[in-house]
């Protein structure tokens, strides 16, 4: 798996050499055979360096002539998102006060939608044949089932669809090492509970999961916030630091598509971060909700690495395939007996004929056919939203590019207080996700997460300018 990461270490080192001002605009880049060459990469690779580079507008591909730096290379550039998080005061931990926007949010269903109460597209076929399934297995379900429990670790068949996936991904675990939980967020909540107790200190990404900084709080532990670099996730140079300062017991990490950022950490940070894991003696929690929603490819999860029963892998099919699906998952590692019991004593058990109907969604194929169109359609939204945000905003915006997930992470002028300005967009029926939910500090009170898991359609563009307006006031 190193080998496909090689393309994301040439993109950052040829990003750097950009904006440091290596190569200025107009500037003709290496050539493809020199980078092969100085670099000992292949075609594909640097090729595929320069394509991401050029579909970030930092680049321009002339025809027999080769790639050069584009005239305004800073409009996506999201190393200042980089420099942003690395400045402030000296990084320590702190109690977790969660935002009452989050839960406005929520209620309104719009964490991924700036229009929650606009009307989405007809469902896919794919959705169509997971009610079939889930309602079939209803129909199939014996009578005296229900009047009985699932076991707490959840449907059989379901955990052993999940870890054959996980298998072909390099991910060393049985069904016997899974367990069925109420959600992603559920699997996290169950894993902090297990490794920690109240007062415990936590390491997670700067900017990260609105989610699990409501955790911490809930749980009264303490966060320490690792700055992350929107195309490579935290970095664990500084959290090896900080692990020298600070009793960390637990770490939250989101190796794949991380929101809000959409990172992806490169395989040398992963090696990393677990021998960091290893040395010190704490646990990761690994979320890995976005891992399926990759637009090329489907980065191993960081549990592949696992090799001391220190990584707990969270997930859940939320994101991949229906919000209304409250079905995910836990690897618990050495915690798994714990975890058990804990959510033995939360939420007692699943949904069988839920858990039985989605089992033979992913067996029969159906879940791998809806991936490929999702994919397709997210990468197509992911462009249309982010070429709108530049026509809207122009030259007073940048932005991240992931390659998976369903969100861009968007860095405003420094004026911009987007939290501010929540209730002045509610007001225009505008729901917004303000960047100081992402965060304890004020560091990223002028950017915003806006998804395009939802089509652009006329309303929402209109939306997207209207919010420009108001957040230029």
């Amino acid at each position: 798996m190193a080998e496909s990461y090689r393309y994301q270490q040439l993109e950052s080192w040829l990003r750097e050499g950009i904006v440091q001002r290596r190569w200025r605009a107009g500037d003709r880049l290496p050539s493809v055979r020199e980078l092969c060459s100085t670099k000992q990469l292949s075609k594909a690779t640097v090729q595929h360096a320069y394509q991401r580079l050029e579909a970030q507008g930092l680049i321009k591909a002339v025809p027999k002539s080769g790639y050069f730096v584009a005239a305004s290379p800073s409009k996506r550039d999201s190393a200042p998102l980089h420099r942003k998080a690395l400045n402030g005061p000296a990084l320590r931990p702190v109690p977790v006060n969660t935002s009452a926007v989050v839960d406005d949010i929520m209620r309104r269903g719009a964490a991924f939608d700036l229009l929650p109460d606009l009307q989405g597209p007809d469902a896919d076929s794919g959705l169509l044949a997971l009610n079939r399934a889930v309602g079939r297995a209803l129909r199939q379900h014996r009578q005296a089932a229900h009047h009985y429990y699932d076991a707490p670790e959840g449907n059989e068949l379901l955990r052993e669809q999940l870890a054959l996936r996980y298998q072909r991904l390099g991910v060393a675990i049985s069904s016997a090492d899974l367990l069925v939980t109420q959600g992603c967020q559920h699997g996290l909540f169950l894993a902090l509970m297990a490794c920690c107790e109240p007062g415990d200190v936590v390491a997670v990404e700067s900017p990260g999961f609105y989610g699990s900084l409501q955790l911490l709080s809930q749980l009264k532990l303490q966060v320490l916030e690792i700055p992350a670099d929107p195309a490579n996730g935290i970095d664990v140079n500084i959290l090896e630091e900080q692990l020298a300062r600070w009793p960390v017991k637990a770490c939250v990490v989101t190796p794949n598509f991380a929101t809000p950022t959409g990172a992806v950490m490169p395989a040398a940070s992963r090696v990393a971060l677990v021998e960091l894991a290893n040395r010190y003696d704490f646990a990761l929690i690994e979320d890995d909700i976005y891992g399926d929603l990759g637009f090329r490819e489907r980065p191993e999860p960081l549990k592949a690495l696992d090799t001391q029963e220190r990584i707990m892998l969270c997930s859940s099919l939320s994101k991949s395939l229906s919000r209304d699906l409250r079905l995910g998952w836990v690897e618990g590692a050495r915690w798994r007996e714990r975890i058990a019991h804990l959510k033995l004593i939360t939420v007692l058990a699943s949904s069988q004929y839920t858990q039985q109907g989605v089992a033979d969604f992913i067996r029969e194929g159906e879940y791998e056919r809806f991936l490929r169109r999702q994919r397709l359609q997210l990468l197509t939204q992911r462009d249309q939203w982010a070429q709108a945000i530049s026509e809207v905003w122009q030259d007073d915006v940048s932005y991240t590019l992931p390659e998976g997930g369903m969100a861009l992470w968007v860095s405003l002028p420094e004026n911009v207080d987007t939290l501010t300005a929540y209730n002045r967009a509610l007001a225009e029926g505008i729901v917004i996700t303000p960047g100081a939910l992402f965060s304890t500090t004020t560091r990223f009170n002028n950017y915003l997460r806006i998804s395009f898991a939802q089509p652009l359609s006329t309303k929402r563009h209109y939306a997207l300018a209207s919010l420009a307006a108001i957040l230029r006031d």
